[in-house]
């Protein structure tokens, strides 16, 4: 299918029922022709062709709306209220969510959905049952009144309802795993089932305790970072502390995954655009920044398909859109599976002469983690492909979401100053202002894990998910109100970020960025209600990688409280929201555009002057 463009294998997977409804058509006529010895009218004929496409449709989603209405009824449920829409197929509302995501505040128009329907609402775009994959109902929920009540119900118990609602069955995914082919593959993010599984058994030994509690490669690439921001602001410019964050997580995920660095911190940080002309160069061609570039654009443009449901590749009519920007990122993972084959090769020679097992006698140390992955998909005869599918997996996870979260972070400590002062102050009281910490130092710390999760809270590294029902089910009411009942084969989105904003389960401080909350007599609250808070997801598909992520996050911003006492963010530079993007809210108080693909991002970077501080343990 290589080369043909999308719009045609869309319209040449559908054609199949326009045949039929043809042959149909021309049969009826024949049949007409023998009947009455004559042609029929040349207007009955044209109507027999025509007519039938259009009717055959509408009655199909009439059909469907008094099926699941009845279905609905007999439970003694209703369904859910359904956004309204002015044009037919609500093309309206679809042309209201790409302008969002386009334009507008992040979760738009989503959270002018819930705010009028209510947290459970059918958003209906391009007639949903037209296609084979979820049917007419497109649900954007709020996890907490739903999630918190079944899941914790079935943790207990079996399960059953979880495993059900978070983990797709074939084939109401078919879709999606379509949409994300092209950027994930078949990696432990687009797969379920078996698959899911045999994925999620090879990356679970990357994330081992042993693992994630040395604390060297952090330390590493913590101090190349935090030297050369040093050394930028001494230049008298500010930093992009986003950029800075991803080259860190970048270089301490592919040495933690790969046994080695992509190195991506000796382009240098980048400079201001203001800055003289050509001292971007270096930073601009730099290999590491081509694959950072495109897996982000690569991202963006997954997360802009997945708006337009099962028709996308009319959107992307001649070309695929995401597959340019992976060409660019394998042939930058392409050399790391290379070498790790060749270790693969060389281990199975050793093997044969000696007769020994070397690639488990082998020091740890020594071996590609990769090649972990490589020898238990040995038996697959798509290693290469697959082992390629689950390394971009494993990247996006590792480095977007951390880099995402610091980030964040660091935009609110230049808008807190007191919390600031207070988290450095637990730091240098820890660990002194020079001391490397330890795993055990770290835990201690209950003040940094309280910010790192009020920016979790507030700024969700994955702010939008998606699940699908398998089976019918029936949701509690909302406020005392009827069951709602969720047809089998309906996708269902929700949205981490909006409802970890809601003041109703959070309180009217909610838009508030208070790490205390996660100390004080409010965490009793979070503790008997889990899942209010999901930064990190649920159940069977909760994230490997939380951990590790938290250690990586609490050392690096150790060293950088060591580093520098004050931080502030470049207003001069800094892209700011204007027009349609500023929001209400919490989207109103924002000095910064945010944006999503598959994560959280500051759009233009985020721009910071952080100023040194001195030897002593004084905050």
């Amino acid at each position: 299918m290589a080369g043909i463009p999308l719009g045609f294998i869309f319209i040449a997977g559908r054609l199949s029922r326009l045949a039929r409804l043809l042959a149909l058509a021309y049969a009826s006529s024949r049949v007409l022709e023998l009947v009455f010895g004559k042609p029929p009218p040349r207007w009955l004929r044209v109507s027999a062709y025509l007519v039938p496409i259009p009717l055959a449709f509408t009655c199909n989603v009439l059909y469907t709306y008094l099926r699941d209405k009845r279905e609905a009824a007999r439970r003694g449920a209703v369904l859910a209220p359904r956004v309204k829409s002015r044009w037919p197929g609500g093309f309206d509302t679809l042309l209201s969510v790409v302008r969002g995501f386009r334009k507008g505040p992040i979760g738009s128009p989503f959270d002018q959905y819930c705010q009028e329907y209510g947290p459970i609402v059918n958003v209906r775009i391009m007639f949903g049952d037209r296609v084979r994959f979820p049917r007419n109902l497109t649900t954007l929920y709020d996890p907490s009144k739903v999630v918190d009540r079944f899941l914790r119900r079935n943790l207990n118990t079996s399960k059953r309802f979880l495993l059900r609602n978070s983990t797709l069955s074939k084939k109401a995914s078919a879709v999606l795993r379509d949409q994300l082919n092209a950027l994930l593959g078949t990696g432990v993010f687009n797969s379920d089932g078996e698959t899911w599984k045999f994925h999620r058994s090879m990356t679970r030994p990357f994330f081992s305790k042993d693992r994630i509690s040395h604390f060297d490669i952090f330390e590493k690439h913590a101090e190349d970072t935090i030297n050369q921001a040093k050394a930028r602001l001494q230049e008298g410019y500010p930093v992009d502390f986003q950029d800075m964050a991803g080259r860190f997580t970048l270089d301490s995920a592919t040495e933690f995954l790969f046994g080695k660095s992509v190195d991506s911190l000796s382009a240098g940080l980048v400079y201001p655009k203001n800055a003289l002309p050509g001292k971007n160069e270096e930073y601009t061609n730099h290999p590491s920044n081509l694959f950072a570039r495109a897996l982000s654009e690569a991202q963006s443009q997954a997360v802009f398909r997945s708006r337009f449901g099962a028709v996308w590749r009319l959107a992307e009519f001649w070309s695929d859109r995401i597959q340019k920007h992976m060409e660019v990122c394998h042939g930058f993972i392409d050399p790391i599976l290379k070498d790790a084959l060749e270790l693969k090769r060389s281990i199975k020679e050793r093997e044969q002469s000696t007769g020994q097992d070397i690639s488990l006698a082998a020091p740890k140390a020594r071996l590609f983690p990769t090649l972990h992955l490589i020898l238990r998909s040995a038996t697959c005869q798509t290693d290469r492909t697959v082992i390629r599918d689950e390394i971009v997996n494993i990247l996006i996870a590792a480095r977007d979401t951390t880099a995402s979260t610091l980030t964040f972070l660091v935009y609110m400590l230049s808008q807190r100053p007191d919390v600031l002062r207070r988290l450095r102050a637990e730091v240098l009281s820890s660990v002194g202002s020079s001391r490397r910490p330890t795993y055990d130092d770290v835990r201690e710390m209950k003040y940094m894990r309280a910010v790192i999760n009020e920016t979790l809270r507030l700024y969700a590294s994955v702010p939008f998910n998606v699940r699908t029902s398998i089976e019918a089910a029936v949701w509690p009411g909302v406020n005392g109100g009827p069951p709602i009942y969720i047809p089998p084969n309906t996708r269902v989105p929700f949205s981490v970020f909006l409802m970890q904003r809601r003041k109703d389960l959070w309180g009217p401080d909610a838009n508030i960025f208070d790490p205390d909350r996660f100390i004080d007599e409010r965490l009793k609250y979070l503790t008997s209600n889990p899942s209010i808070f999901l930064p990190f997801n649920a159940g069977p598909r909760i994230c490997l990688g939380q951990q590790f992520a938290y250690n990586e996050m609490s050392f690096f911003l150790v060293r950088l409280l060591q580093t520098f006492s004050s931080i502030a963010l470049a207003e001069d530079l800094q892209t700011r929201p204007s027009g349609c993007a500023i929001g209400t809210g919490r989207n109103a108080q924002e000095k910064v555009i945010i944006k999503n693909h598959l994560t959280l991002y500051v759009d233009g970077g985020l721009w910071v002057r952080m100023g040194e501080a001195g030897n002593s343990n004084e905050a």
